[in-house]
């Protein structure tokens, strides 16, 4: 149970205010690379800033947790206007606890949105946060990141 996510989405932009008014989901926290954008790009996907505009005008708190470093998450949290956790240690629950402090929300009115089995739905897990599962946006195509994407295989949720 403990790589199992609450909701199993095809893409961020699936997300709306009415999926998360049933689960009681007033803020999300949310990964970067392959949830909002590909690794390393300063774009946002196509749709992501529409995407969060209907958050936000549905009173939706948002907020990157990301295990980058801040160089990488300041500007495109910036571009986005989303406040950040940058090096969350995810799967830990050292940056969802920043993240739900600077947030001020209960765990049990937050989610963790993100692409990762082994980081972001089990540090959901860990701190008994729901969580939403998306498909990365693009599969990576060699290093640890293709090798945990190959481990991750059967824990993946039917979306």
């Amino acid at each position: 149970m403990m790589f199992h996510a609450t909701v199993a989405l095809r893409s961020v932009l699936q997300i709306q205010p009415g999926l998360l008014r049933q689960y009681g989901i007033r803020g999300l926290m949310l990964d970067l690379d392959n949830t909002l954008t590909t690794h390393d790009n300063p774009v946002p996907a196509e749709g992501v800033l529409s995407w969060i505009d209907v958050m936000r005008q549905a009173g939706i708190a948002l907020m990157i947790v990301s295990n980058n470093k801040p160089h990488r998450v300041q500007p495109f949290a910036a571009a986005l206007g989303l406040p950040f956790v940058a090096e969350g240690a995810k799967p830990l629950p050292k940056g969802f606890r920043q993240a739900q402090k600077r947030m001020q929300l209960p765990f049990s009115q937050l989610a963790v949105v993100g692409d990762q089995i082994f980081t972001d739905i089990l540090g959901a897990n860990l701190c008994g946060v729901k969580s939403i599962y998306v498909r990365p946006i693009q599969y990576e195509k060699k290093g640890f990141l293709k090798v945990k994407r190959w481990l991750e295989r059967p824990f993946l949720p039917k979306v």
